[in-house]
């Protein structure tokens, strides 16, 4: 049997290596007039607006107007290296590099869904939760994990809000035998900030999560110059305020993080209701033993995914999330 630890990348989903350059079977994306190689780079996305994105080069911050032909080619996301172009004192994005790695989410109604990345060439995903206030929201840290392993970013999982309850959730057993990085952190106390600060120096990484749970709480506490703004969890119904609008990247003390808009649902991008079962590490191992090749896991006759399930060797926790995810991605 294979380890059941995490694995951030696989060679292995649907016989095919994940792409995580946003390239289609046709490899379109490589032959967007926009695409430009990395050593072309010269500029970094900070924080895109339509049209417009801000741009860190050369030690500065520059409000850019984005050529048609990327806009065309691809959304910028922050941390997307990209060649910038100046006429007459104002910046130009003409090409976008590939990216090394994504995060992406999918977003609008249904039958007009479409990719957005939230972030590129990033090195770890800081899947932020809370322990109360709201409570911990083991579904949308599920779904972050297969948008980790699928963009090839290593998930670290955070839980804030530890100074509100007396022991850690139980619910993050199943992610300790996964071999999750976990990070217990508190804004008041300050009790896991440095185990946090460490975890980012010398990284680029992600901060996402639920609205509420602290996300730029945590930013402040680590660099108080940035100031974000934050806004208190709503009593009534436990939901936070969306106080960052826009996926934005800061950079101080040799940490370099990108803080994106809290989220209430997720929609997972690049994964097929048929390849879900693989991004369930425990889950994996099993689903290749099924009797039937197309097993959905479940309800069908022969199914070791769903024996693994009645002895245990699959937690019931993860395997409900499995059926939740699968049914929202079919319906």
């Amino acid at each position: 049997m294979r380890d059941r630890r995490w694995h951030a990348t696989s060679d292995t989903f649907s016989g095919e290596p994940v792409r995580a350059d946003g390239a289609g079977e046709d490899g379109a994306e490589d032959q967007l007039q926009a695409a430009i190689d990395l050593s072309e780079a010269n500029g970094l996305v900070v924080s895109p607006y339509g049209s417009l994105a801000y741009v860190w080069i050369d030690n500065a911050e520059h409000l850019c107007r984005v050529s048609d032909s990327v806009g065309r080619a691809a959304s910028l996301a922050p941390g997307d290296q990209v060649a910038v172009r100046f006429e007459h004192g104002e910046g130009h994005v003409t090409g976008l590099a590939p990216r090394s790695t994504r995060l992406s989410r999918l977003v609008g109604a249904r039958g007009q869904r479409y990719e957005q990345v939230v972030a590129a060439n990033v090195d770890r995903l800081i899947i932020t939760t809370a322990a109360a206030r709201p409570k911990f929201k083991r579904g949308i840290v599920d779904r972050y994990m297969i948008c980790a392993q699928a963009g090839g970013v290593e998930p670290v999982l955070c839980v804030n809000k530890m100074d509100l309850v007396k022991h850690e959730p139980a619910e993050l057993e199943p992610y300790r035998e996964l071999g999750i990085p976990i990070l217990l952190t508190s804004c008041e106390d300050g009790r896991g900030l440095d185990e946090l600060r460490q975890a980012l120096e010398g990284r680029f990484s992600v901060l996402a999560g639920a609205s509420g749970v602290g996300k730029s709480s945590l930013l402040n506490a680590l660099e108080p110059s940035l100031d974000i703004e934050t806004q208190e969890v709503s009593n009534f119904n436990e939901k936070g305020r969306h106080t960052t609008t826009t996926a934005r990247l800061y950079a101080f003390n040799n940490i370099r993080i990108i803080d994106t808009p809290g989220i209430r649902k997720l929609g997972i991008s690049g994964v097929s209701p048929e390849e879900l079962a693989f991004y369930f590490p425990e889950i994996e191992p099993h689903a290749r033993a099924c009797k039937f090749r197309d097993c959905t896991h479940t309800c069908e006759p022969g199914c070791a995914v769903l024996e693994a399930v009645e002895t245990g060797a699959i937690p019931q926790q993860r395997y409900g999330s499995y059926l939740r995810i699968r049914e929202s991605m079919e319906g």
